[in-house]
């Protein structure tokens, strides 16, 4: 049960962020403003995790993880609830940013928890969790629709509400680990020593940028993948459903191969695995596209594509999370602001690359691979000369 709690914790994001996306327009008419004002919502949502992130992770470490747990669990309540009953554009942005910052305080120690449990094994633990919230994104959108079929938009808010209550539950009655009561796991050191911590950790820069290129090219692909579906090659919206489906099955697979050769072969031999065939798969989508085949080839090359970026991005952490004792939280907290703040250059670097078609695309995606396979060129040849 314990794995599927934490995966539910973590779900809280993708939930918050997808589940409204089919109200948006309803949303819009409700405040009486465009749409484009609504959908600045998930920017600020973003911006206000990324923050709370930095915030939360170096205190997770120092008064331990459950206190964050909970409070960011009855935070995100509590905020839910007041989004559900606002009555104007300009306090809902707020509390969205709100919403945002303090569920950062409930989802930041996760990665801690599985790192406690899982041992040497962290990187199975990830892809665990990674495989069952996976589910999240893909589910939410219809779920927010189905909500929209029984009430207003404002009832999404008030499930999200209730889905934090139910899980603030399970939390206080069922999470117990050794790390709660035990005050010599903590970390002693201040809020910005702990991020000079981890930033001068030995071995850590060179994974930390792998994991954030890698999720950089997740990005460009959830950005770009409607357009490129849709606009480049006239797709209907059923059939861009499909192939979308079937690339997030793709990393769903992924991280079940993953969690069970992991323990075997380490998470450095399967990030590097990882970055190969990812690196194979680009430059195969960059051909297809170059010479303009049909999607079908695009869709071929895309498949294994995101299979590696989820054996890559959860092998990256994994190795960053082991190298750190007392300081996951802050660990985390760096993981997850860099990765959404590459992450959000996707789309304006994308828009600035445009020619129509999806050569661009698959050149980010592309350049993105190689530089993670540069970062673990580097990463090895620094570990031999500190061996020698």
């Amino acid at each position: 049960m314990l794995i599927p709690m934490l995966a539910a914790i973590v779900a809280i994001t993708p939930l918050a962020i997808d589940m409204y996306l089919p109200a948006m327009s309803i949303i819009a008419v409700s405040f009486s403003t465009d749409v484009t004002m609504v959908q600045q919502s998930l920017s600020i949502y973003l911006a206000g995790y990324a923050l709370g992130m930095l915030v939360f992770g170096p205190i997770a470490d120092k008064v331990g993880r459950k206190p964050l747990v909970i409070t960011g669990l009855i935070g995100f309540c509590i905020v839910s609830f007041l989004i559900a009953i606002t009555q104007s554009i300009e306090h809902f942005l707020a509390l969205r940013f709100l919403q945002a910052f303090i569920g950062a305080a409930a989802t930041v120690v996760v990665p801690g928890y599985i790192k406690e449990i899982y041992g040497e094994n962290t990187a199975k633990g990830m892809s665990y969790v990674s495989l069952i919230m996976m589910l999240a994104p893909l589910l939410a959108p219809t779920i927010g629709s189905l909500i929209l079929e029984l009430g207003d938009w404002h009832l999404i808010f008030f499930v999200l509400s209730a889905y934090a209550a139910l899980l603030l539950v399970l939390i206080i009655f069922k999470l117990k680990m050794p790390s709660d009561n035990d005050k010599l796991q903590r970390s002693n050191k201040s809020f910005f020593r702990s991020y000079y911590t981890v930033f001068s950790r030995q071995g850590v820069k060179l994974h930390i940028t792998s994991g954030v290129l890698t999720s950089f090219a997740f990005f460009c692909y959830l950005t770009a993948s409607p357009f490129i579906y849709m606009d480049v090659f006239g797709l209907d919206k059923s059939l861009f459903a499909i192939l979308f489906s079937s690339n997030v099955g793709a990393l769903m697979l992924a991280n079940i191969v993953n969690s069970r050769i992991v323990s075997r072969y380490g998470s450095k031999r399967m990030l590097h695995v990882g970055t190969f065939f990812a690196t194979v798969a680009s430059i195969g989508l960059v051909a297809v596209n170059l010479l303009d085949l049909s999607y079908h080839f695009t869709v071929i090359m895309l498949i294994p594509l995101m299979g590696a970026l989820g054996v890559m991005s959860v092998n990256a952490d994994a190795i960053v999370l082991m190298k750190f004792k007392h300081e996951t939280g802050t660990a985390t907290a760096v993981i997850g602001t860099l990765r959404f703040g590459f992450g959000a250059t996707a789309g304006p670097l994308m828009a600035y690359f445009y020619t129509g078609t999806a050569v661009p695309f698959a050149m980010l995606m592309l350049s993105a691979i190689l530089l993670v396979a540069l970062c673990q060129t580097l990463q090895n040849y620094q570990s031999k000369s500190y061996k020698e």
